[in-house]
């Protein structure tokens, strides 16, 4: 087996042994262990990009490209499988580009703000990572339990009371969605006898009428466990104050969390109740539209009503996650691409606004930003109160930086020209109004219209939102500060706001892997054969051994 087989494997175990590698390094060597850690990440997005060329690389048979990895080389279904596709590979190098923005940042000052958070940073990465690549529901819910075990440490980093109370009740609704999860996939296996999910699709068009009740209701279960952390409206109640409580490092690595339940659900969703599916068919499509469109709601009365900008970047994670739900619920291929799209682009755009809102709070008074707090309809967070030390230089262009960094952001978010924001909205919006090409006519549903309406409004809350805040944190101070601020904390920015303009000037190559990748998801096919008929390796043949020599007589010696 080529070495170059194993690279599926190795986004899980090199955050894995590097993270328990780190446990073993002194506390107090900040440096060498932040050193590790980058290092290790960087290693991991060369990995993830090599990965992406290999997904993207056209079969013989000009079908998409699944590596299939059995661990243990046992085969599916009776084993443990990773699978790599096109739609893997993508979400694990977004995960990496998230990573290596967030690791720099949190070289400023937050990587000493508590203990081992390299370790938990790493563990993180190898539970996100691992979510993107298991084939069977039993190793998501591990590797979900990893990412959710380390993301609590990673909550609590930097203490503070308001950070703990957020972060014990984003504890305490992950283990109720950890508990819903476990229950479900135990009612899918009692009527399947199988975890695995290209196994899964195959047998579920035979599931008998008697069960198919069972069956629903364990996938119904199942479903609620990922929209919990996709943050679907009223489950997602929880996440605007846990991530404007987390430090801004965090919270810039979380942004890839929601996108785990919304992948979970784009990869399951059509290969388990797709057009074959039988009874099943379908299962599931019209909430999703629907709680995708309402989270989409939910989430614009909020970024309006927010004053606070961590709640405003939280209540966006809502839009963003609600928009990608209401794609899902159409089960359109054109819809999943430019979903696909944006997807990247917003999380790229919110993980890079959440480490600007602390370079951007250095610039108001002190004073003026508890009164823009107090204004906040929730009023959750006056009780943040943390000293923090006075870190970086004062250079004139800093706030040239910011503004521009600011401005970049409020274009993505509200999804105007000329940036990436604005071409995943126009596919979405291209894709519901002429779904059947430009030469089909059709009508359209009042679901479709009032989705299209909500995805308008949505970008309009965001720009009134965010010109507010960009008025009230650049223009409206009477006596300018000018922040201190790190070149390795504006530089992640820089890094994060580049890939979304790479993602525009790029944006024909990009939106055709998006359109492959969704035509896979929609057209499982390919996946269910390659996992089901993955060769073992088989092992190597014994060498042949000498013909045994002739056994010689020792000669008696007289006595």
């Amino acid at each position: 087996m080529d070495w170059a087989e194993h690279l599926v494997i190795v986004p899980i175990l090199l955050p894995l042994i590097t993270g328990a590698a780190l446990l073993l390094i002194d506390e107090r060597r900040h440096a060498l262990k932040a050193a590790i850690n980058v290092i290790s990440t960087i290693a991991l997005a060369l990995v993830a990009i090599a990965l992406l060329d290999f997904a993207n690389t056209p079969t013989a048979t000009n079908g998409p490209a699944t590596k299939v990895y059995l661990l243990a080389n046992w085969p599916a279904p009776f084993g443990i499988v990773l699978v790599l596709d096109r739609l893997a590979a993508l979400m694990l190098v977004l995960t990496s580009m998230l990573a290596i923005a967030a690791i720099v940042y949190s070289l400023a000052r937050w990587h000493r703000s508590g203990p081992h958070f390299h370790t938990l940073f790493q563990l993180l990465l190898m539970g996100v990572n691992g979510a993107f690549l298991t084939g069977d529901l039993f190793n998501l819910f591990v590797f979900f339990e990893v990412m959710l075990a380390s993301s609590y440490g990673l909550m609590l980093h930097g203490s503070g009371q308001a950070r703990v109370k957020a972060g014990l009740h984003y504890i305490v609704v992950n283990l109720a969605a950890s508990s819903l999860f476990l229950i479900g996939v135990a009612m899918i296996y009692g009527v399947t006898g199988t975890l695995n999910m290209a196994d899964l699709a195959l047998r579920i068009p035979g599931v008998p009428a008697s069960d198919r009740m069972l069956l629903d209701a364990g996938a119904g279960i199942l479903g609620i466990a990922f929209l919990v952390k996709a943050g679907m409206w009223p489950l997602g109640f929880w996440l605007p104050t846990a991530y404007n409580a987390a430090a801004a490092p965090v919270a810039a690595i979380f942004a890839i969390l929601s996108k785990v339940g919304v992948y979970v659900l784009l990869r399951l969703s059509p290969l388990l109740f797709g057009v074959e599916a039988g009874a099943s068919s379908g299962f599931g499509d019209s909430w999703l539209l629907v709680g995708g469109m309402v989270t989409i709601a939910f989430g614009a009365i909020g970024v309006m009503a927010s004053q606070a900008k961590g709640r405003l970047a939280g209540y966006y994670i809502l839009v963003s996650s609600g928009t990608m739900l209401a794609a899902i619920g159409i089960a359109n291929v054109s819809a999943t691409a430019g979903a696909l799209y944006y997807m990247v682009s917003s999380t790229l755009a919110i993980s890079a606004f959440f480490l600007l809102i602390e370079l951007i709070d250095r610039v108001q008074d002190p004073s003026a930003g508890v009164l823009a707090i107090t204004l906040d309809a929730y009023g959750e967070d006056l009780e943040e109160e943390e000293a923090e030390e006075e870190i970086g230089v004062a250079i004139p262009s800093t706030l040239a930086i910011l503004g521009i960094s600011f401005a970049a952001c409020g274009l993505l978010l509200a999804g105007l020209p000329p940036l990436s924001g604005f071409v995943g909205k126009f596919a979405i919006l291209t894709a519901l109004l002429n779904p059947d090409g430009l030469t089909e006519g059709g009508s359209l549903s009042p679901a479709i219209w009032t989705f299209v309406a909500l995805l308008v409004i949505s970008g309009l809350a965001a720009m009134i939102s965010l010109t507010r805040a960009g008025i009230q944190a650049f223009w409206a101070p009477i006596e300018g500060i000018v922040p201190r601020v790190l070149l390795m904390e504006i530089a992640p920015i820089a890094f994060l706001l580049s890939l979304c303009v790479g993602l525009t000037i790029f944006g024909g190559p990009v939106m055709r892997y998006m359109d492959q990748t969704a035509q896979s998801l929609h057209a499982p096919h390919s996946y269910i054969r390659d996992v089901m008929s993955a060769p073992r390796v088989e092992a190597p043949a014994p060498e042949a051994t000498a013909p045994e020599a002739p056994a010689t007589k020792t000669p008696e010696v007289a006595p």
